[in-house]
């Protein structure tokens, strides 16, 4: 029986194992999630947003217990976990704040009958496939508003994070989620897959990579079925100008390597005006050179490891990959030897259209920097890629910027800001970087039915 295993990414060591369900186990899951959304559907509102308050609390409480458990998991910085931590308890509670009042009744114009309302119901039981980067915060997307709305849960987390979703589970169960309202599983691809084809399965939300979510979106559509995805990200950061360079070039490496580089909606491709392009590239190097790799627990790191080794020698492979065919290093590139997952954060320049680096996500602390000479080349840059997510652009000159923002092909562009996540704000992206989005009332009616009903004169 395969099982889900906690390795350590700091030491190599494999602290514990989980073993998945039984296959004789699915029927009666679904069947427990299924009653648990009959109940849960006629659950007040403000029971609802109740129990999500108590939801936040509980995480602001367990802060420090929580941050420990993903820092062992999956390598995170202790402190960076606190953060997530934080963004985690303000989901539920945004979500107790402003969910009944999106879910009240909107009356229409009557159009000739004596009255046309639209309401915003539950659908059923809603899968959800999370990821192992931030193990909290891409949970509580997917849950907040589900459980406001009145679908119950089936969570499958990553393999690496049975610990912290065993946890989750208890919180919510705690905070008064009914037990089959709310169901942490442990199963593999293919039990997933029979899931999705059951009818008590009626929506599913992936958090993954583009196989991931095209597999999940197969099944699903083959048995009409919504998912929403949020897949990869090659994030565009476009600098047309900047006062202090070295200012700029130092957030750009703290952004690129805040949880070792393993963030879909981080910067990854610097596309920076040919004037600026040596002098940033060189205070780039040396903000990342000065960067602090080591135990994720030390509350001096800023880098810890990937999450696993596999990660990282697939990241190694990446840049080793993109040197053989051109590219420059300009600091780091390998992997730092003795137990643990660690990588050196690297810097490349020279990557052009015919190497992989080019159109590839590198999931792991690497920043590739390009020169552009004309708004046009940038934005060009920016979007021949086949991802989608976010992108920013950073200028004194904000028209200008905006300007530049509006033709990025992604579902989030910032300005003099990059990665902003906050529970009242959409967040999803276009191409090969998904589709649907979550957090804020977006998020609240992607699994809801949206009932229309009219009364004639």
């Amino acid at each position: 029986m395969t099982v889900y295993v906690t390795a350590n990414p700091t030491t190599g060591e494999v602290e514990r194992e989980f073993a998945t369900i039984a296959d004789e186990q699915i029927d009666p899951v679904l069947g427990r999630a299924h009653t648990g959304y009959l109940a849960w559907r006629e659950t007040p509102v403000d029971r609802r947003a109740q129990v999500l308050r108590a939801t936040a609390a509980a995480y602001r409480e367990r802060a420090d217990e929580l941050a420990a458990v993903i820092t062992r998991e999956m390598g995170k910085p202790t402190r960076q976990a606190l953060g997530e931590l934080a963004l985690t308890a303000m989901i539920y509670d945004w979500y107790a704040d402003n969910g009944p009042a999106l879910l009240e009744t909107q009356e229409l114009d009557p159009q000739g009958a004596a009255e046309s309302i639209v309401t915003r119901s539950p659908i059923g039981t809603i899968l959800g496939i999370m990821p192992w980067n931030f193990p909290y915060y891409q949970v509580a997307r997917f849950v907040a508003p589900n459980l406001m709305l009145g679908n119950s849960i089936v969570l499958k987390h990553a393999p690496i994070c049975a610990a912290s979703s065993e946890i989750m589970e208890q919180i919510a169960h705690d905070a008064g989620v009914p037990a089959d309202a709310y169901i942490n599983i442990f199963a593999s691809n293919d039990q997933i897959a029979t899931m999705i084809a059951d009818r008590r399965i009626q929506g599913v939300s992936l958090t993954g990579s583009s196989r991931a979510g095209a597999a999940v979106a197969q099944v699903a559509a083959a048995n009409l079925k919504k998912s929403v995805l949020e897949l990869g990200g090659s994030d565009p950061f476009i600098v047309l100008d900047a006062a202090d360079v070295g200012s700029l070039a130092a957030s750009a490496a703290a952004m690129r390597t805040m949880n070792c580089g393993q963030a879909c909606n981080a910067p990854k491709r610097f596309i920076v005006h040919e004037d600026l392009y040596d002098d940033f590239v060189t205070k780039l190097t040396d903000a990342v050179a000065n960067l602090t790799v080591g135990d994720p627990a030390d509350p001096d790191t800023k880098v810890g490891p990937l999450s696993s080794v596999t990660a990282r020698d697939g990241v190694v492979a990446q840049i080793e990959a993109a040197v053989a065919a051109g590219a420059t290093v300009h600091v780091g590139g390998r992997r730092i030897e003795g137990p643990g997952a660690f990588v050196e954060p690297t810097v490349l320049t020279g990557i052009t259209p015919d190497m992989d680096a080019y159109r590839e996500e590198i999931f792991g602390p690497v920043a590739v920097v390009y020169p552009f000479s004309t708004e046009e080349e940038a934005v060009a840059l920016a979007n021949d890629v086949d991802y989608g997510l976010s992108g920013s652009v950073w200028s004194s000159d904000v028209e200008r910027a905006q300007r530049v923002a509006d033709r990025l092909d992604v579902g989030m562009a910032m300005i003099n800001e990059h990665g902003t996540s906050l529970p009242g704000l959409p967040f999803g992206g276009v191409k090969q970087s998904g589709y649907g989005r979550e957090l804020g009332q977006w998020g609240l009616g992607e699994f809801a039915n949206v009932r229309l009903r009219r009364t004639a004169k």
